[in-house]
């Protein structure tokens, strides 16, 4: 099988035997989850996911997107390992490893695939599961240990773990289309912040003291929710840089060639609907387009650490309950800060620049578990 020489919007591109054998493995990964602890199952749920984030990043980075060109198989099968020919034959059509297929990427990718598709199967465990403690309030006790756990919330978990399986695919099949890349970037960060919520849930529901409420002033609840957006914001703009190939446009720090007004083309770069490194017409984007993407980053930084910084100096004196929360809090921002402009100055590091994906997710997963615990004073 080759690559599609057309974006397409469905595939699915393994053989009978292969789906059989794919389904079989997820079905494994049912098994397991259903064996775990609930409290367990949510936690695990959530540190994956985290680390899928990451390595999504990394897969970003290492230009292994289109490493197998279909999806869900790799030129029509499970493993890499059994596309050998597919691949090489892919390779020397490219003229080299240097292009989009190589045997390390189509790995890279895979593996990305099969971490995500265990994230899946453990969200259909938490909904099978949570309808049972449902219809059968004592046939899961340690489901339903304080109360039946509602369906909702595992559902909507599954209604978004779909969605993004649904971007995974169009990331490939639509030869990553940056707004397509970005939407399943915060499709991730979109899951992450709902499974942190509902960790801290089922914390609570348990009785754990570090998942209680705390009752602040209404302002201190609004401002930190203004954070969380900010930061939401300030995600995207940075998975734009990264799937425009952005990062570089402005090599120095504090400046932009030299310059605190580099010359952008804010249209031009913010126009959502092309090709990647393509205007709508087809020309290729311009540096000041690069430039535009690049700088709307650096700015929003800026504006998203005066929030951040904020919110959590407010909600140090608001209550002494979450101290540790605003630490945490400002101890991830400062590392996203410094590990944002190592990402310039170092020429984009692989390594620094996937850490910079990392912490993005980590600061959003504190400002979502304070925002849970937060309740407005009476």
């Amino acid at each position: 099988m080759s690559a599609p020489s057309e974006p397409i919007l469905w595939q699915f591109s393994l053989s009978s035997l292969n789906a059989v054998i794919w389904v079989g493995l997820l079905l494994l990964a049912l098994a397991v989850g259903f064996r775990m602890r609930w409290g367990r199952l949510v936690a695990l749920t959530a540190f994956l996911t985290l680390d899928l984030i990451a390595f999504g990043a990394f897969v970003r980075l290492t230009d292994s997107g289109l490493g197998c060109p279909d999806w869900p198989g790799c030129y029509g099968q499970l493993l890499p390992a059994q596309a050998t020919t597919q691949i090489n034959q892919a390779i020397a059509d490219q003229g080299g490893t240097h292009g989009p297929v190589s045997h390390g990427k189509a790995w890279i990718e895979m593996l990305h695939r099969y971490l995500a598709s265990f994230i899946g199967a453990l969200i259909l465990v938490m909904f099978a599961r949570a309808l049972v403690s449902r219809l059968r309030p004592g046939g899961m006790r340690e489901v339903a240990a304080t109360a039946p756990v509602g369906w909702q919330w595992p559902l909507l978990l599954l209604i978004v773990v779909s969605l993004q399986g649904l971007f995974g695919k169009w990331t490939v099949t639509l030869k990553l289309m940056p707004i397509i890349v970005t939407t399943h970037l915060m499709g991730g960060m979109l899951l992450f912040a709902l499974l942190i919520w509902f960790w801290m849930r089922e914390r609570q529901r348990a009785g754990d003291a570090g998942a209680a409420f705390v009752a602040v002033p209404a302002g201190t609840r609004r401002l930190l929710w203004l954070a969380l957006v900010a930061v939401f914001v300030q995600i995207f703009l940075g998975g734009w840089v990264s799937t425009n190939y952005a990062v570089l446009a402005c090599p120095d720090f504090p400046g932009c060639n030299g310059s605190l007004s580099p010359s952008v083309a804010w249209s031009e770069g913010f126009t959502l609907m092309r090709a990647m490194g393509r205007n709508a017409d087809g020309s290729f984007l311009s540096i000041d387009a690069l430039r535009a993407i690049h700088w709307a980053h650096r700015i929003g930084a800026l504006v998203v650490t005066i929030i951040v910084i904020a919110a959590a100096v407010n909600l140090m004196r608001a209550t002494t309950e979450l101290k540790r929360m605003a630490l945490a809090i400002k101890l991830a921002l400062l590392v996203q800060v410094v590990i944002g402009i190592s990402t310039v100055l170092f020429n984009q590091p692989i390594l620094v620049a996937t850490a910079h994906n990392f912490f993005a997710a980590a600061l959003l997963g504190t400002l979502v578990a304070a925002a849970y615990r937060l309740r407005s004073e009476r």
